[in-house]
């Protein structure tokens, strides 16, 4: 069995991705309610942006641990190409 593989941000993740879950529960209840399509709408809008949010967070918090390690301490002057493509990850 392999180790946990943990991050400093994935407590703030994981409470995230519980907001949106619960935020999500709250739509399919709008749902069964007969809410207008509208409400619905926007609500899965924000439950979609509060998941691509903590997606985004753990994508840049493994660049940043993982490449780091793998790479190694990189001095400043240098870090353009890998805080290029961290910047480029928000269009995943």
């Amino acid at each position: 069995m392999a180790e946990p593989h943990l991050h400093p941000s994935h407590p703030e993740v994981v409470k995230r991705l519980k907001r949106a879950s619960g935020h999500l529960l709250g739509v399919i209840e709008m749902i069964e309610a007969g809410r207008s399509c509208l409400d619905l709408a926007q609500q899965l809008h924000a439950v979609e942006a509060a998941i691509a949010n903590a997606k985004r967070m753990l994508i840049h918090d493994h660049l940043e641990h993982c490449l780091d390690h793998v790479v190694g301490t990189v001095p400043k002057s240098d870090r353009g190409p890998i805080e290029e493509f961290k910047a480029i990850t928000k269009y995943l």
